[in-house]
């Protein structure tokens, strides 16, 4: 018996992502079905639904996919669906609330090949900040970069307080010391810039993070953006620039467009993984950022 390819798609928030859903479908499901205002008590009783109306040989062609825009209620939604499993009922679990996962995936991969490309070194030890550092994708990045040994620190564009809070969850949840720093002004900024290696820009759309005379640094080796709206979040960095020389400075830059094609393709192949898997796989950040370092050229 052929079964069909069943995606159930879990949200706290009022919509699912339209992109998700598009990449669910075109990556090969014959379903995607939304369930949004989701909160977590509800995680166990969706997931063994799921679960419990298909025979245990159907596990492979149903999953669970974890949305949001908010990094550790998905883990902790992840979490409880991994734990709702009663085997041999089972199925496979993907989390990448707001893209999130994916896209710090990507720009972590793509920073770290730029970084072994044009200067024959790795992200150990490497200074790195992260600017839009509250925000899900700037939260995801500071933990991946944080975990390959980076030396991270979060940029609070309203003052330190709130990447002083997001540090402590990020060390009290997955162990990583990061520092947290005030990024509220251009004087903040420029002192940030001046101490980082590597500079990181995650805020919202639209918003220019980083200006041409911020770039100018010694240390500078690379600055990467996410924003591909008008205006660029930094600002002289191509939408399309993968690794080209930034404008009177020694550093290389990577665009939102460079980043993005890597971030497609590891959500897009996440998906067809659990379509392909001979057995149930759950896929969060690290596995996103597994793929995303296969990818990245």
């Amino acid at each position: 018996m052929v079964r069909k390819h069943i995606l159930h798609m879990l949200t706290p928030l009022k919509h699912m992502s339209p992109f998700d859903v598009n990449m669910a479908l075109d990556a090969g499901f014959d379903a995607v079905v939304p369930y949004v205002g989701a909160d977590l008590g509800e995680v166990t009783g969706l997931v063994q639904d799921a679960i419990f109306s298909r025979p245990p040989d159907a596990g492979l062609a149903t999953g669970i996919f974890i949305a949001g825009k908010d990094a550790s209620l998905a883990l902790d939604m992840f979490g409880a669906a991994k734990k709702a499993m009663v085997p041999p009922f089972q199925v496979s679990v993907f989390a990448d609330p707001a893209g999130s996962f994916t896209t710090a995936a990507a720009m972590v991969a793509k920073v770290e090949k730029a970084l072994e490309k044009s200067f024959g070194r790795g992200l150990k030890d490497t200074r790195v900040t992260v600017f839009g550092a509250t925000g899900v994708v700037g939260f995801c990045t500071a933990v991946i970069a944080a975990g390959q040994g980076a030396r991270v620190t979060l940029a609070g564009h309203d003052g330190a307080g709130r990447v002083r809070a997001a540090a402590a969850e990020i060390e009290s949840r997955f162990k990583l010391a990061v520092e947290a720093a005030d990024g509220s002004g251009d004087a903040a900024k420029t002192k940030l810039v001046a101490a980082s290696e590597v500079v990181l820009a995650c805020a919202k759309a639209g918003v220019q993070v980083i200006s041409k005379a911020q770039l100018k640094s010694e240390a500078l080796l690379i600055a990467a953006d996410v924003n591909a709206v008008p205006p660029a979040g930094i600002e002289g960095l191509a939408v399309n620039a993968d690794g080209v020389p930034l404008e009177a400075t020694k550093a290389v830059g990577i665009g939102p467009l460079a980043i993005g094609n890597v971030k497609y393709k590891v959500e897009f192949g996440l998906f067809k993984r659990m379509i392909e898997a001979e057995k149930t796989v759950t896929l969060d950040f690290q596995d996103a950022f597994s793929l995303a370092r296969e990818l990245a050229k």
